[in-house]
């Protein structure tokens, strides 16, 4: 795979299809893999966030989750496939393993939504292994990581939000005993059915941001990050940045 810099990350500029085989690929070859999901936001904090950075770029997968990021791409000359939205990247890596007999754990989520996600996720997947669920309200990481253990799963989806979810796999990553650790914030939600994704035409024009804004007034200061992300990539070009 080839890997794209924008500014302080690096994106592996592959399809959803491509990002889900190479995952499929480390876990039927028992490799060990952390799969991130930057958007804009996360990559503005980047930034700001030394520790978040260097995270990102030791990645096995670097996916460009936000359309912020494509247009970064576009604005720098550099142009990615396109977005590959950790939900719809976890939900096809679901339906890969689903007649494979490989497993996912799934850590994360408010009480019981962990548990509702698979069993719809089972439903929509006949024949989908889930090994275990856990909440995202432990208090101390060895509480989950030894949850995870037990059930000893081929994937691991850790839904805690950003950078809670990246500090966890960096911190826990050789001692986690699963193949790959992807960081997917609040998909569980999603795969759940407590929140809705955007309708179709929004995530076609690139507006599924405003979409969530509209539902969730309450997340304009995160929204924020995204026009201060694409401020900071015109004034990278201006100054002649790659």
């Amino acid at each position: 795979m080839i890997r794209i810099q924008i500014m302080d990350v690096a994106f592996d500029n592959v399809t959803t299809d491509e990002a889900v085989a190479f995952a499929m690929e480390q876990i039927q070859n028992r490799g060990k893999c952390m799969v991130v999901t930057p958007n804009a936001e996360i990559a503005q904090n980047c930034v700001e966030n030394s520790r978040l950075r260097d995270i990102v770029c030791r990645a096995g997968l670097v996916l460009p989750d936000g359309i912020g990021v494509i247009y970064a791409s576009r604005i720098l000359k550099k142009p990615l496939k396109g977005r590959v939205p950790g939900v719809e990247f976890g939900e096809k890596l679901l339906s890969a393993l689903r007649d494979t007999g490989k497993s996912v754990y799934f850590l994360g989520g408010k009480p019981g939504v962990a548990q509702e996600a698979a069993g719809r996720m089972q439903a929509k997947y006949p024949g989908l292994k889930v090994a275990g669920c856990r909440d995202g309200y432990f208090k101390e990481d060895d509480e989950a990581v030894e949850a995870v253990n037990a059930a000893r799963p081929d994937a691991l989806f850790v839904c805690l939000g950003s950078p809670r979810q990246e500090y966890f796999i960096d911190d826990n990553f050789e001692r986690l005993e699963t193949c790959l650790a992807a960081g997917l914030g609040g998909s569980l939600d999603v795969y759940a059915g407590r929140v809705e994704r955007a309708p179709e035409i929004f995530i076609k024009l690139g507006l599924e941001w405003f979409y969530r804004l509209l539902k969730q007034p309450s997340r304009i200061g995160r929204m924020m990050k995204l026009p201060q992300y694409l401020w900071r990539t015109l004034r990278w070009r201006a100054k002649g940045g790659d």
